[in-house]
């Protein structure tokens, strides 16, 4: 005898998945429940300051099981990493038309990751500021000043590609402030990237690992 909740071909009932009920997550990919779970961790920090927010709650606004999305991602920490790494991806995506110059390269993923964040700037600037330093936030830092670096072309291996990703780092987290605090154009936020990129690329040029 079927399934109430499923069609005759053994697809997913399309209202069940409209309902959000576990079965909807139970037929969802591992990435599908942890994307699923960001979205509606974002939904709610709009909402109910983060520090207020627990993922019990995360995985009932997402419509999945409490013990699946705790499997896949056993604290809020973890979907933030989901959602950097969401965002890396666009500046990864931006370096498939690349500019000439290496610089005018760095500089476009750079906007393309911002761009990425833009939509829910107002909930990223609140959880920002709801998070107290750690080492995963560093980790986070580490990784996107990575990901910015291999977009544009730069080797970010071995010991050259350390100096530059940790040089990069600081480059980030300077840019992440003055964003925080640029509305409208970005037009302060491009002059800063311009600023630092330029003094970036003097320093490491100094030290040998100049690209």
């Amino acid at each position: 005898m079927a399934k109430a909740s499923s069609s005759k071909s053994g697809a997913p009932n399309p209202e069940a998945a409209k309902s959000g009920s576990p079965e909807t997550a139970l037929v969802s990919t591992p990435a599908d429940l942890l994307d699923m779970a960001t979205d509606a961790a974002l939904r709610l920090a709009g909402e109910t300051p983060w520090a207020e927010v627990t993922l019990r709650d995360i995985a009932h606004e997402a419509g999945v099981p409490f013990a699946e999305l705790y499997a896949r991602a056993p604290g809020k920490g973890a979907l933030l990493d989901r959602l950097s790494k969401r965002h890396d991806g666009a500046a990864l995506k931006a370096s498939d038309d690349p500019s000439p110059d290496v610089a005018d390269r760095l500089f476009e993923v750079i906007m393309a990751r911002l761009e990425a964040m833009e939509p829910n700037r107002i909930v990223l600037i609140a959880i920002a500021r709801s998070e107290s330093p750690s080492p995963r936030m560093a980790g986070r830092l580490a990784l996107t000043a990575r990901a910015l670096l291999e977009a544009a072309g730069i080797d970010a291996g071995g010991r050259r590609g350390a100096v530059r990703t940790a040089a990069m780092i600081a480059v980030w987290a300077r840019i992440l402030q003055v964003w925080r605090d640029d509305e409208g154009a970005l037009n302060r936020t491009m002059a800063e990237i311009d600023k630092r990129l330029k003094r970036m690329r003097t320093r490491l040029g100094q030290v040998g690992a100049g690209f």
